[in-house]
C-alpha cells in the first residue's frame, strides 16, 4: 500500500514540476514591484522621520536618501515605478482574468477555516496553482492598500493642485495617517510573505523559473 502511495505522490509530482504555476509577465511584475516598494518604504521612513506622526522615527540604518530632499528623490522615482509597474499588473491582472481565477471567491467561513487550519498544520501547499482563502484575502488587500498609498501619497504630495483627492482622504493631516497605515499594512503583509516563502521554499522556486 505505501509503494502504492509513494508513487502517487511521484506521479503528481512529476506532473506538476513541469507545470507552469507563474507566467512570465506575473515574475516580472512581481520582482519590479518588490525592488519598487522596497525603495518606497525605506525613503519612506526617512521622510517619516523629518515630520514624525507619532513619539517614535526609524533607525537611519534602515532609511533610504540619507536626509529629508534625498529620501524625497528616491520617494518619488520609486513612486513612478511602483505607479506604472502596478498599471500593468492591474490591466493583465483584469485582462487575462488572473485576478478573477486566482483571488475570488472570498468568503469569512472560508478565511477562518483555513487561518484555523494553517495554526494547525492541516494547510496543505501541494497545489501552488491554487491559492487558498487567506492568501486571496492578502493578495485582494495588498492591491487594495496599494492603491490607497499610491492615491494618499499624490494627495499629500500635491494638496493644492488636488484639493480634490486631499478632501476624498479627509483633508492633508488625515491622509499622512491613511499613507502610514497603508505603509505598516504592506510591511506587515511583506512580513508574512517572505515568512511562507521560506516555510514553503518551491513557491519562492516558481516566482523564479515559473515552475
Amino acid at each position: 500500500m505505501s509503494s502504492i502511495v509513494t508513487h502517487h505522490s511521484e506521479a503528481e509530482h512529476a506532473a506538476t514540476s513541469g507545470k507552469v504555476i507563474q507566467p512570465a509577465w506575473v515574475r516580472i511584475v512581481h520582482w519590479v514591484n518588490a525592488v519598487a516598494m522596497v525603495m518606497m518604504i525605506m525613503s519612506g521612513w526617512q521622510i517619516y522621520n523629518a515630520s514624525p506622526l507619532f513619539n517614535f522615527t526609524f533607525s537611519h540604518s534602515i532609511t533610504l536618501g540619507g536626509w529629508l530632499g534625498g529620501a524625497l528623490q528616491w520617494h518619488f522615482a520609486a513612486m513612478w515605478l511602483l505607479m506604472v509597474n502596478g498599471l500593468v499588473y492591474l490591466a493583465l491582472g483584469l485582462i487575462t482574468g488572473r485576478f478573477r481565477k486566482k483571488l475570488l471567491p472570498i468568503s469569512a467561513t472560508g478565511v477562518l477555516g483555513d487561518t484555523r487550519a494553517a495554526f494547525t498544520g492541516g494547510l496543505s501547499h501541494a497545489d501552488l496553482s491554487t491559492y487558498n482563502q487567506v492568501q486571496r484575502l492578502l493578495y485582494a488587500g495588498v492591491i487594495v492598500a496599494g492603491i490607497l498609498i499610491v492615491l494618499s501619497g499624490w494627495s499629500i504630495w500635491k494638496p493644492v493642485q488636488l484639493q480634490w483627492l486631499t478632501a476624498l482622504f479627509g483633508g492633508y493631516d488625515f491622509a499622512r495617517y491613511v499613507h502610514f497605515s497603508c505603509m505598516a499594512a504592506i510591511v506587515g503583509f511583506l512580513v508574512i510573505h517572505i515568512a511562507l516563502a521560506i516555510v514553503v521554499p518551491k513557491s519562492l522556486r516558481a516566482m523564479i523559473i515559473g515552475r
